[in-house]
């Protein structure tokens, strides 16, 4: 349960820290952090939860997360469901958590998309579906990529959390435009149960492509490795 309590809380970090620097401060009037502050923002979640949290759940935060490492070897079937449950209600708590804090600003419209994800007209740049399903398919194929080959035994002993921030915070100066950058079933989940309408229409794309991305990504660590090593 330490495990489970573990990823509820580092979620929670993650989709308030995350999204929250989204909502509240991306566009504050006149001087707003902007897409680079955001970018910046879901990286230093995880790179500080992975420090905090890590030797507890292995700071996974992410059902792609816990499907990649579990296609890669690094993780047991039996702690799967547990593990996306939590991440999920952690996320949906912290986005509870974020909807009461915007709405006591006059004029906040939650309908305006609350940091959710999306593609089409819901895109912040118009991209289409194809480029949104690519986009995150590889961005998280690549995440899981540098996640596997930083904490692999082998890897610098200490230095995981800070190359996994950053490769978070990179993931997201590519990808914002795109998608508004998920990488993350529960981040995506956590504030589109609040927005609705489109944002929980379009909700599957940002289940399938990361959880798609994420198998990709640590199989290829996983034949890479195991090829350096025969």
């Amino acid at each position: 349960m330490k495990q489970y309590g573990a990823e509820f809380i580092g979620t929670f970090w993650l989709v308030l820290g995350g999204c929250g620097s989204a909502v509240l401060a991306a566009s504050f009037p006149e001087v707003g952090i902007g897409f680079h502050g955001v970018a910046l923002a879901f990286g230093l979640t995880v790179l500080t939860m992975a420090f905090a949290i890590g030797h507890i759940s292995g700071c996974h935060l992410n059902p792609a997360v816990s499907i990649g490492l579990w296609a890669g070897g690094r993780f047991g079937a039996a702690q799967l469901v547990p593990y996306i449950v939590a991440q999920v209600t952690g996320a949906i708590a912290a986005g509870g958590v974020l909807f009461v804090i915007a709405s006591g600003q006059a004029g906040f419209d939650v309908s305006a998309g609350f940091a959710s994800n999306g593609f089409g007209e819901h895109s912040p740049g118009a991209y289409s579906l194809t480029a949104a399903l690519v986009t995150e398919i590889v961005m998280t194929a690549f995440f899981l990529f540098i996640i596997m080959g930083a904490t692999d035994k082998q890897a610098p002993s200490g230095c995981a959390p800070i190359a996994i921030g950053l490769a978070l915070t990179l993931i997201h100066l590519i990808s914002i435009p795109v998608t508004n950058t998920s990488v993350n079933p529960a981040r995506s989940t956590g504030v589109a149960v609040y927005a609705g309408g489109w944002a929980t229409d379009q909700l599957w794309l940002f289940w399938l492509a990361p959880i798609l991305g994420g198998i990709l990504g640590a199989l290829m660590y996983r034949a890479l490795a195991e090829k350096s090593q025969s």
